[in-house]
């Protein structure tokens, strides 16, 4: 009869003695009858089953094939953490990347925090412009789900989030040449495009640890939103130019509020 094993099997008496080393095959002898048969018998002290060759004759054990794990498959439990402390869900994940996202939630949070100052400027009853500080409330709210989608995003990678300070943002927004509407709009245009530079050295970061995952989530979830916010804002910045300071930027105020496509 002949019995092949891969490397990765070695063998075993069952009389109690060391594992020997496994043969590429055994040669057909006059010894081993057609009778013999294989079957399984588990190994005391071993864990698994154990394929034992007997021949009929007789009734003696010849050996068993006890399985190993294989070295490409150790090296991999290796990557499980043990320690409590240490995430489990961390791979390939490099503290470059876990630093840049914690970054990129502090300019969402930023950011969201002087669109939260313009909309309570807004709302002022000697101002009394509701669709800005509608547009402005809205703003501020998307900015900080952009913040908390990221820092669910830092938890799954296996990161830990830490968060930073703030910075206070100004509470008036009047200009006398360009009054607050433009000014005001203006400077939401001049934070998204710094939101969007900051994404993609985002992307870059990424990049640069080869992190596709984290590539494509800055991908699907932002640029291309970050475009349109962009494309969104400049034309009521050319619109807002174009009106002036009086009557029109009460018209315009009244197209936001009400949710109708702002128009020259």
């Amino acid at each position: 009869m002949l019995l092949r094993a891969a490397p990765a099997f070695s063998l075993l008496s069952l009389h109690g003695g060391d594992a020997l080393p496994v043969a590429s095959s055994f040669p057909s002898s006059s010894s081993y009858s057609n009778s013999s048969v294989l079957r399984f018998q588990p190994a005391k002290h071993r864990v698994g089953p154990v394929a034992c060759v007997t021949k009929a004759a007789n009734n003696s054990v010849l050996s068993g094939v006890i399985f190993e794990p294989f070295e490409e498959l150790k090296r991999e439990l290796d990557l499980v953490p043990t320690v409590p402390q240490v995430s489990l869900a961390r791979q390939r994940y490099s503290d470059e990347c876990e630093a840049a996202i914690n970054g990129q939630i502090n300019v969402e949070y930023n950011v969201s925090y002087v669109y939260h100052a313009m909309y309570a400027y807004f709302d002022r009853d000697n101002v009394a412009l509701k669709g800005l500080a509608k547009f402005f409330k809205e703003s501020s709210d998307e900015e900080r789900e952009h913040a908390e989608k990221l820092m669910e995003y830092q938890n799954k990678r296996g990161g830990r989030v830490k968060l930073q300070s703030i910075v206070m943002p100004h509470s008036e927004f009047d200009h006398a040449d360009k009054g607050d509407a433009l000014h005001a709009m203006e400077l939401a245009l001049s934070l998204e495009k710094l939101t969007n530079e900051k994404l993609l050295g985002l992307h870059r970061v990424a990049d640069r640890n080869h992190d596709p995952q984290m590539m494509d989530f800055i991908e699907s979830e932002y640029l291309a939103e970050q475009v349109e916010a962009i494309k969104k804002i400049s034309e009521y910045v050319a619109q807002l130019r174009r009106v002036g300071k009086g009557h029109g930027v009460w018209h315009f105020d009244q197209m936001l509020l009400h949710g109708e496509e702002v128009a020259a």
